[in-house]
């Protein structure tokens, strides 16, 4: 059973069924994008062993904020019952010029809960020539299995004031992404497995100045994949591979990319 409750400018397409019993859901923002001043806020539940893909119809756009508008907020809280897949599937990010946004991230997994969950971020319109033309980007992640922390990260940038071009942060790439991939429970001799196997891939996937992956192990029930490239597609692909690679190993079933929905 799905239940949803929503206010615009948020919308949720209705469920389309998916092999294995799950559910295919689209989250829309039906003003095209985040303004500035916008306060957003999602709330996940995925129920006892259901399983849930949630994706967007389109890259989420972040809109110029004018000079006397506030930051725009989205908060997340998610919660992955015990038994359940939550595989969180979105478009990328385009911050456009002079937007300025804050993004909060909640998400804790009960007992074999599982998990995919991917962002990527791009520069901004390339075609307009905006790279990084943003004033503001804040991101946080708070990840808990069970209660206990696994992961958390705190990403802010300022290219206006902290080029991104720095060798101590982006240097000549433009787009970055994270994945992680959960399953709560599973022993550390396997993640280990697993990220030897996943390093492999990314050893494979990677290309010198144009795109590179790395894999690294959780302190306890999951890893994250993380990539920085020249072109957005290259990351989509790459992130395909490994969230197929990382499925059948901890579930031994197929991932199967999301239809689209607008």
């Amino acid at each position: 059973m799905l239940i949803c409750e929503q206010q615009q400018p948020l919308q949720v397409i209705r469920a389309f069924p998916i092999l294995n019993g799950g559910a295919l859901v689209h989250l829309h923002n039906i003003s095209g994008g985040v303004l500035g001043g916008d306060r957003l806020h999602v709330s996940v539940d995925v129920g006892p062993k259901a399983s849930v893909q949630l994706t967007t119809p389109s890259a989420t756009r972040l809109y110029r904020s004018s000079p006397d508008a506030d930051f725009a907020l989205q908060t997340s809280d998610i919660h992955v019952q015990r038994a359940a897949l939550l595989e969180y599937l979105p478009d990328p990010l385009i911050p456009f010029a002079g937007s300025r946004y804050k993004q909060r991230t909640r998400i804790t997994l009960e007992a074999d809960a599982g998990l995919f969950w991917w962002e990527t971020v791009a520069p901004g319109r390339t075609a307009m020539g905006e790279v990084f033309a943003y004033d503001l980007l804040h991101m946080e992640l708070a990840l808990l299995a069970q209660g206990r922390p696994i992961a958390r990260e705190q990403l802010i940038l300022e290219p206006h004031h902290r080029p991104l071009s720095s060798l101590a942060r982006l240097g000549s790439y433009q787009y970055f992404s994270s994945f992680y991939i959960c399953r709560v429970g599973v022993e550390a001799s396997r993640w280990l497995r697993l990220e030897e196997e996943l390093q492999v891939l990314a050893h494979q996937l990677t290309r010198p100045a144009a795109i590179s992956w790395g894999v690294s192990a959780l302190v306890a029930d999951g890893l994250v994949v993380r990539a920085v490239s020249q072109q957005g597609r290259a990351i989509t692909a790459g992130l395909l591979a490994f969230w197929q690679a990382a499925k059948w190993a901890l579930f031994g079933q197929q991932a199967i990319p999301p239809r689209k929905s607008s």
